[in-house]
């Protein structure tokens, strides 16, 4: 066997390889989660230190009103909703309710799509 005759690694690109749409959504659920159990134990401090005191309240209301942390709960806000819309997609689809592919398609497409939406609609009803 001479050497071209051979097949050589072949360099596999990422960032041109087309997930199929459930992949995606499966994909974001999983970051959904990540990011949420990470972020639950800040969560839980915040919550404990704005329970002990009107002031303790008081500093943690003025620290959440800051950009980035309202751009950060922003995204926690998508990873919940997303991560509940996608389970409840996968809980269904595990005892049979749009399984077929084109509905499993459907489904994630409503997910990614929907998790989006329901966030900005929660957070402009949030601010109002």
């Amino acid at each position: 066997m001479d050497r071209h005759s051979r097949r050589s690694p072949v360099f596999l690109n990422l960032a041109q390889i087309r997930f199929p749409v459930g992949a995606i959504a499966s994909i974001a659920h999983r970051v959904a989660g990540v990011l949420l159990f990470i972020a639950l134990p800040v969560i839980a401090l915040t919550l404990d230190v704005s329970l002990r005191t009107e002031a303790g309240f008081a500093s943690v209301r003025d620290l959440l009103s800051s950009p980035f942390w309202l751009m950060a709960g922003s995204v926690l806000l998508w990873a919940l909703v997303h991560h509940v819309l996608a389970g409840v997609r996968h809980l269904l689809m595990d005892v049979g309710v749009g399984s077929g592919l084109k509905q499993a398609r459907t489904s994630a497409r409503l997910v990614l799509v929907g998790a989006p939406a329901l966030t900005l609609l929660f957070l402009a009803w949030g601010l109002s």
